[in-house]
């Protein structure tokens, strides 16, 4: 059912996202013709979210982000422990939990879609406390995440990763990593292990092709050829979540794992670099309530990697 009118939302709003300032006045014009009252707090740097919330929740009645999939991953804390409903406004580059949650990337769509209310809980991933939605990982993608430049990213987007990403594939090597489930463990040399909560993450890729944001599992994968050359002819695996497929990708699904190191590695979480090994990883089971459209609502959302 829709908000009730005269509802109250707190819009966190991150300027500095790539889509950030663009996304503020047709998404406070659409909610407040929804018949919501809106306060909007701009917020310069992540760790800003969490204490926002921990501030302001008591004045709102929903909790809206909007930002990229790292403000969003920064806000679930705070939201967990304020009860309220996420609302999401996907201002950032890849907007992988916008995408797999059917929220369309318009934003004044997007906000059509908290007025109508309609919600679905969805599961949290941690490591070492520090939450994700979309998947968490060690290896290249952290490598990526440390290199790309924040200018390169407002300014360019995709193009931006897909630069830097060529840059480190080139150099590139191997790592000795210990993977524990269950009380059992594996000693691997990958290249990258990833841990996904949600369906998609890297603009698109699929962590696995029956994960789900809300089946209360975690999937792990690793990355264990000999050379990264094998990558370019297993894109489309990747795409399609059906790289467990390879000989060479290690597969994993469990509520727990642990990944030792032999020296701490950073870890990268929803494209943020947030704590390093060694990590503890577990999942929350529908710990987040949050706005999606229906199912009728998302047939009509056309699918959309980026905003244009």
């Amino acid at each position: 059912m829709p908000l009730q009118t005269g509802k109250r939302v707190l819009l966190l709003h991150n300027a500095r996202a790539r889509q950030g300032e663009s996304a503020l006045e047709p998404v406070r014009g659409r909610l407040e013709a929804g018949g919501l009252t809106v306060t909007v707090e701009p917020f310069e740097n992540l760790p800003e979210i969490a204490r926002d919330i921990a501030r302001l929740h008591r004045t709102a009645d929903a909790v809206i982000v909007c930002g990229g999939d790292g403000s969003i991953s920064s806000a679930a804390p705070a939201i967990i422990d304020s009860g309220l409903p996420l609302g999401i406004i996907p201002a950032g580059t890849a907007n992988d939990l916008a995408r797999t949650l059917s929220i369309p990337l318009d934003f004044a769509a997007a906000a059509d879609v908290i007025v109508a209310g309609h919600k679905r809980q969805i599961d949290v991933g941690t490591v070492n406390g520090h939450a994700f939605f979309n998947v968490a990982s060690i290896g290249l993608s952290s490598e990526l995440a440390q290199r790309l430049d924040p200018g390169i990213k407002k300014r360019f987007g995709r193009l931006g990763y897909a630069v830097a990403a060529l840059r480190i594939l080139a150099g590139a090597r191997r790592f000795r990593a210990r993977i524990v489930e269950k009380g059992s463990g594996t000693t691997v040399k990958t290249y990258q292990i990833a841990i996904g909560n949600g369906r998609l993450y890297g603009g698109g890729n699929v962590v696995e092709e029956t994960a789900a944001i809300d089946d209360g599992t975690l999937d792990l994968y690793s990355l264990e050829m000999r050379n990264l050359w094998k990558l370019a002819v297993m894109v489309r695996a990747f795409r399609t979540g059906t790289h467990g497929a390879w000989k060479e990708v290690r597969t994993a699904r469990c509520v727990e794992f642990d990944i030792e190191t032999r020296r701490p590695m950073p870890i990268n979480t929803d494209g943020e670099i947030v704590t390093a090994t060694p990590a503890h990883f577990r999942v929350l089971p529908a710990a987040v309530t949050v706005f999606t459209p229906s199912d009728a609502e998302a047939a009509n959302y056309p699918v959309r990697l980026y905003h244009s």
